[in-house]
């Protein structure tokens, strides 16, 4: 498939599916390194929620049911933006979200700021 970065997908050694060769080649390491003990809780693709779904104010309540009174749920107006980590982990008890970057988009660029405004993360660049 073609990618207009001229990124392959591939699996790491783990079989893992990834965006990029860099992105495997990186899985790679940061196994090596949770094997050894260094780093731990490595996880992948780690969903932050940067701006919730936005929906309209519903005036109706349910009538039957477990959730009868309450408010029914408004129209979805604007569904939620979020960012997903390429891999998180813990380094001598600091929490690393780490995002392995062959071209920063203007999107990345945005959610990058969001992460530190919303979340107080500053995502580690590979």
């Amino acid at each position: 498939m073609y990618n207009k970065y001229n990124a392959k997908k591939c699996k790491c050694a783990s079989g893992h599916a990834h965006d990029s060769k860099k992105e495997a080649k990186r899985c790679n390491e940061l196994t090596i390194l949770e094997k050894a003990g260094i780093i731990s809780g490595l996880r992948q693709q780690v969903k932050f929620v940067l701006i919730p779904t936005q929906k309209e104010v519903s005036r109706e309540l349910y009538t039957k049911g477990p959730k009868k009174g309450q408010p029914k749920e408004g129209k979805v107006l604007e569904k939620e933006c979020a960012y997903y980590a390429d891999f998180c982990y813990t380094e001598n008890g600091r929490y690393i979200v780490e995002d392995t970057k062959g071209m920063r988009t203007p999107d990345y660029k945005i959610k990058k700021k969001l992460m530190l405004y919303v979340h107080g993360i500053r995502i580690t660049e590979i």
